[in-house]
């Protein structure tokens, strides 16, 4: 069990990476951008069109690492109060209302993106693009997030059994969580 949450964890790593990246090229798109419409009175015409898709892509790729690191916004008044075992077994819960609600919109996401390779789709920008190419990345990162919850309820069973139930802190001050 312990295998496939590292496995899962270096999934989310990766993509977490990857949105990372696109973050970046998003970035510097519209610093070239700015430059070539203020300087040289030119455009890349497709700025405005490929940073939709990165942020797209940055949000879905980054969901599975920012539930790896306990990014998301969490409503922590239960876990102050609870410890130990309980505390497991409200974040076990949580865990499983996660995956169910990420499996539908993986199959969700996947059914859109698989209307788009159907009909080949293609966006109206000047770039045509083939819009399955950017869609993908939704079933993508709902895929993996699905997969993280599958490793945090591993991770919370592991603990249950091995009864490492240590307290650990709620939630970190010191990085504004």
């Amino acid at each position: 069990m312990e295998k496939i949450v590292r496995v899962i964890d270096r999934i989310s790593q990766l993509l977490g990476g990857v949105a990372g990246i696109m973050m970046l090229t998003s970035v510097c798109m519209v610093i070239i951008e700015v430059v070539l419409r203020t300087f040289l009175d030119k455009t890349l015409y497709v700025t405005e069109e490929y940073t939709g898709y990165l942020m797209v892509g940055v949000t879905f790729l980054g969901l599975a690492y920012t539930l790896k690191e306990k990014g998301h916004i969490r409503m922590i008044f239960l876990r102050k109060v609870l410890k130990g075992k309980a505390r497991i077994v409200l974040d076990l819960y949580a865990f499983i209302i996660g995956f169910a609600i990420f499996s539908i919109i993986t199959v969700t996401t996947y059914k859109f993106f698989w209307d788009s390779v159907v009909s080949g789709s293609r966006s109206m920008g000047i770039a045509e693009t083939y819009l399955a190419i950017p869609q993908s990345l939704m079933p993508l990162g709902s895929l993996v997030v699905t997969l993280q919850f599958v490793g945090e309820i591993l991770r919370s069973v592991l603990k249950l059994r091995t009864g490492d139930l240590e307290d650990e802190e709620v939630e970190s001050e010191a990085l504004g969580r």
